[in-house]
């Protein structure tokens, strides 16, 4: 037996992440490890040790969990917002910051409004030619529903509430149910039989909904790739949209449940009481469900992770030597047992498209 490779003059080299600093005694599980890691400058990050986590929750579980990462909690306890998760250079500045993190819940709209609301709103803009750069504009859906069939089970789309990104009410509508509905689900709607007696029919919301989301444009010249498009925020959007009927394409869907750095760890949706509770500090829902303060909650949270200022992802980072085969394929090229951490590192990329690129030029998305 070799007593040599035993003493603590010579230890058994690690091979440390350069993201997430895990170590693994052998070179080629380390690779394996970047390849399915996805690590990017878009993930959560501990603004202490700077620790690429894979979501918001696994972050805060490392500042401020059960057991968190001693210096870095101690450090974030004094300097670090519990909201937003950012890191300030004194605690002065932190104090200043919480003024305007923390923010106060909407008044509901209630039951007692109109059946109807509804505001012609144009948010072209400029013509694409001179602003190629422009993002699309946001706007926020939420619907409820109550109950049909024999148990009151089946979906049934109740009302419509949508509102653009300086929260301004565009439309709201109570929908006339397709079949009877045997459960009201007054306890989380608010609704009662005399809300939907004179309600809109369901097939004039969906042509309302579709003309606010594509810019005013007729059904008939809807183009299905969402060349005209607004980006959809929600929560849960796919369970709206079928209730409601809907399809629209699915790269301009922003969907705070499915939203990576928004989930638990294990990739399972938190609900969006929970999200505003968490992230911006006010409580909803906690009566009946209200879809305009839904709206203005998943709209705020859009906003906040929208408008993380995080690096730009450029390829022109690699070494010379990634740049003789596509990124793609070097995962496969027999250079990468020859990389550093670093520059495997510089290799990865996010799997999800992060929502600070909705503020990015076109291009550069």
């Amino acid at each position: 037996m070799d007593a040599k490779a035993d003493t603590p003059q010579n230890p058994s080299k690690r091979h440390k992440c350069s993201a997430c600093y895990r170590q693994y005694k052998k070179r080629e599980h380390l690779i394996e490890h970047m390849k399915i890691s996805y690590h990017s400058v878009h993930q959560p990050r501990c603004g202490v040790c700077q620790k690429h986590c894979k979501s918001f929750e696994s972050l805060r579980e490392h500042l401020i969990g059960p057991l968190p990462k001693g210096i870095c909690s101690k450090i974030f306890s004094q300097q670090g917002c519990q909201l937003c998760l950012t890191l300030f250079d004194s605690p002065s500045s932190l104090i200043e910051h919480r003024e305007t993190c923390r923010l106060s819940a909407p008044a509901p709209l209630g039951t007692i409004a109109l059946p109807y609301i509804g505001s012609q709103i144009d948010c072209r803009g400029p013509s694409d030619e001179n602003h190629a750069g422009r993002r699309p504009l946001a706007i926020a859906l939420d619907c409820e529903m109550v109950g049909g069939g024999s148990d009151g089970s089946l979906e049934l789309c109740a009302r419509v509430c949508l509102v653009d990104e300086d929260e301004n009410l565009i439309f709201h509508a109570y929908v006339q149910p397709q079949i009877p509905v045997t459960n009201y689900r007054y306890d989380i709607t608010g609704l009662t039989e005399e809300y939907l007696r004179d309600a809109i029919p369901l097939k004039e919301v969906q042509e309302k909904v579709l003309q606010i989301l594509y810019n005013g444009e007729s059904i008939g010249k809807v183009r299905l790739d969402g060349g005209k498009a607004r980006l959809l925020v929600g929560h849960d959007l796919a369970h709206d949209l079928d209730c409601l009927k809907l399809n629209y394409p699915d790269h301009m869907l922003r969907d705070t449940a499915k939203y990576r750095p928004l989930m638990k760890t294990n990739l399972v949706s938190h609900s969006l009481k929970y999200l505003t509770q968490t992230y911006l500090g006010y409580d909803i829902q906690s009566g009946t469900h209200d879809p305009y303060e839904d709206c203005i909650s998943v709209m705020r949270l859009y906003k906040r992770i929208q408008g993380q200022n995080h690096k730009e992802e450029g390829y022109g980072t690699l070494s010379p030597r990634n740049k003789i085969v596509g990124i793609s394929d070097c995962w496969r090229s027999k250079q990468v047992d020859n990389l550093t951490p670093d520059e495997l590192y510089a290799m990865s990329r996010s799997d999800y498209k992060c929502w600070c690129l909705d503020l990015r030029p076109r291009s550069a998305a």
